[in-house]
């Protein structure tokens, strides 16, 4: 099993919808763009978004367990893959890839 890099990306904000539809919240999503996580094998990294994390796990077991060309061809780099949170609001994509780097089992 590797280990797998997450970076988050793109960072969208809806203001709209926030206005329309979100009650006020104290603590919104605080991952910053550029911010690397590293996944050990497919275990979610300390102080990682469990939202986001269950958006994007099967992906991160699926690459952590040497798969690859997910959905035959979609990524220029086989081992890896573009996931987005599921935050309607304040969406984050991440780009996650398989390290060559065994992990820590």
């Amino acid at each position: 099993m590797k280990k797998v890099k997450i970076t988050a990306m793109r960072k969208a904000r809806y203001d709209d919808l926030i206005e329309k539809y979100e009650n006020p919240i104290e603590h919104a999503c605080d991952i910053e763009e550029g911010s690397v996580f590293i996944a050990n094998g497919w275990e979610r990294p300390e102080g990682f978004c469990v939202s986001a994390w269950e958006s994007m796990s099967p992906f991160v077991m699926t690459l952590a367990h040497g798969g690859e060309d997910l959905y035959d061809g979609w990524m220029k780099n086989r081992r890896s893959a573009m996931i987005s949170c599921n935050d309607g609001f304040r969406p984050v994509s991440f780009y996650i890839e398989a390290l060559d780097e065994d992990a820590d089992c």
